[in-house]
């Protein structure tokens, strides 16, 4: 019989060489330090800039921070009892900007699908036009709603409509880029088989990619429906309708309607902070099955 061992020798084993490892440790420091070096320049530098071109300059003005919101809460303290009630003035306001957002989610998320699925290797309908549905969704979020909406209301004139075009072709951007990562994740064994059923593009999206998609693109749409709240609050600032005009106007008066400035930022807030739990809960269940 043949005596075989295995493994290493008994005894000490001998170290590794540690040169290369700490070579390679020294560069990564000295990466990190040179990396740290250029972000406080560009910090340094970005902010002299910004203190030149500040009217009133930032560092004089610190202590003066405050002013304001203490004038603002101050006023509204003293007429706390008529906020529940301006609150619920501008309800019919809140609900329009809700509208605008929940219209404007579901354009761009039924969009952004089609083009998410037209621009996902692998799944695209036209494979050579690939880059070009790329291009499209890059730039539909590279440009701001607030720039859109001011575009649209020189041309169609203030309303909520500018809003919620601006909005839904941010949405369809964002939630393109979004959607055609977690398609390009799918299986595709399902789209093979249907493939050899002679199934059409359609089909083969509908009941092969959908189905496995669905709660993830369904919790994407929930996420960015709170982001749309808010945009579409914002854009009310430019003459787009809703509860941001409201404010608009308040913020303009000045002193003695701070208590409207407060009852509608507390509207906000309760909203915001809502939906925010409801649409948590929808996309748990949605993800988790829970």
């Amino acid at each position: 019989m043949v005596d075989v061992s295995f493994g290493p020798e008994p005894g000490p084993r001998p170290a590794p060489p540690a040169g290369p490892y700490l070579a390679m440790q020294r560069r990564k420091r000295v990466y990190g330090l040179v990396l740290l070096v250029l972000f406080v320049a560009l910090l340094a530098s970005g902010f002299q800039v910004a203190e030149n071109r500040n009217a009133g300059g930032f560092l004089n003005g610190l202590a003066q921070l405050d002013d304001f919101p203490a004038e603002v809460l101050s006023e509204a303290w003293a007429k706390r009892a008529a906020i529940p009630g301006r609150m619920w003035e501008y309800l019919p306001s809140l609900l329009e900007t809700i509208n605008i957002a929940a219209v404007s989610t579901l354009l761009g998320v039924l969009a952004a699908s089609v083009l998410s699925l037209l621009a996902t290797r692998g799944l695209a309908r036209w494979p050579r036009l690939t880059p070009l549905f790329r291009r499209l969704l890059d730039a539909f979020r590279a440009v701001p709603e607030i720039v859109v909406a001011l575009v649209l209301i020189y041309i169609l004139g203030p309303g909520p409509v500018p809003a919620m075009i601006a909005i839904s072709l941010h949405t369809a951007g964002a939630m393109g880029k979004l959607f055609s990562e977690v398609a390009e994740n799918t299986d595709l064994k399902p789209v093979e088989g249907l493939t050899s059923t002679g199934a059409s593009w359609g089909q083969k999206m509908w009941l092969g990619i959908i189905p496995q998609v669905a709660p993830n693109w369904l919790s994407y749409a929930l996420l960015r429906f709170e982001v749309n709240v808010r945009a579409s609050a914002i854009l009310g600032f430019v003459g787009s309708g809703g509860i941001g005009y409201e404010l608009k106007v308040a913020m303009q008066w000045g002193g003695g309607k701070y208590d409207q400035v407060v009852a509608i930022f507390l509207l906000l807030f309760l909203t915001i902070m809502l939906i925010d739990q409801c649409s948590d809960r929808l996309r748990h269940r949605l993800v988790k099955g829970a």
